[in-house]
């Protein structure tokens, strides 16, 4: 019986539903432990597992194909590096904004994004190929409707009548607010969107499925509860209350993460994220 169902975000293309839930399962149930709700067992968890849809093709293990500024498309993966990047000068001051001038081998404005990038938190460790891949996987699924159904298919197949709450990572709320919105025959779940860029105006909000209407977007029919939990300093979570695009109903909240903003397993440990699933599980 899976009472709570999860959806990650982009790199995970490597990984599968077992190793992923096997990393988010300890700091799940830490966070509802710590909200004073009930004992999770493995079993009333599950993971709808989307990141092999985005693993590149071919029988030599090649992996990531090496990428640079060069190889960033113009449209949605240019801008979303760059607001990435203003995110990031925001919120620490290690990382040099686009208004500063600096000395750079070139002067392209994606190649500053790219190496203020690696100074940030969230991408530290990463390499510029990886950050580039980060920002194409998100590009994809906006622009390819095959690949958009099959990611929102394996959600919507996780989905059960006995499903009462949806936790949802990074571009997984993106996947999760759509597939719930195509789904109304579902009732009474819970969603809790964690790190979530729904609110990105014209990179994510209106590219939306259904497309919002006068600046709103439609509130997703399943859904009793909403409560989206953003940490100040994550750049992807650009717009950290949702309440204002999607209605008063959802219940924003900021967490502190420390060093990794974006990191699911802080937003799970949180306090605020246990007692929004404790309480979509009674």
């Amino acid at each position: 019986m899976t009472r709570l169902v999860l959806a990650h975000g982009i790199a995970q293309q490597y990984k599968g539903a077992d190793s992923l839930l096997a990393d988010w399962f300890p700091a799940l149930a830490d966070g509802v432990t710590l909200a004073a709700g009930p004992r999770l067992r493995r079993s009333d968890v599950s993971m709808a597992f989307y990141g092999d849809l985005f693993r590149p093709a071919g029988h030599r293990g090649l992996g990531i194909p090496e990428l640079d500024a060069s190889d960033v498309e113009d449209g949605l993966e240019r801008e979303l590096l760059l607001a990435w990047w203003e995110a990031a000068a925001r919120a620490e001051s290690q990382v040099t904004g686009p208004d500063r001038t600096v000395r750079l081998r070139t002067p392209d404005l994606v190649q500053r994004a790219l190496d203020a990038l690696s100074h940030c938190s969230f991408f530290a460790g990463l390499s510029e190929r990886l950050v580039i891949h980060s920002a194409r996987q998100v590009r994809r699924y906006f622009t390819e409707p095959e690949l958009r159904a099959a990611v929102r298919d394996r959600l919507a197949q996780a989905l059960t009548a006995d499903t009462e709450v949806v936790v949802a990572h990074s571009l997984g709320t993106v996947v999760a607010y759509e597939v719930l919105c195509a789904h109304p025959e579902l009732r009474d779940l819970s969603l809790v969107t964690l790190g979530s860029p729904l609110g990105v105006r014209s990179l994510v909000f209106d590219r939306l499925v259904p497309a919002p209407g006068a600046g709103h977007g439609r509130w997703p029919a399943p859904v009793k509860r909403w409560s989206n939990i953003a940490d100040r300093g994550d750049a992807v979570a650009l717009a950290k209350e949702l309440a204002p695009l999607f209605g008063s109903r959802v219940q924003d909240a900021l967490v502190h993460n420390g060093a990794k903003a974006h990191d699911v397993r802080p937003y799970l440990t949180a306090r605020e994220t246990g007692r929004a699933i404790a309480d979509g599980l009674r």
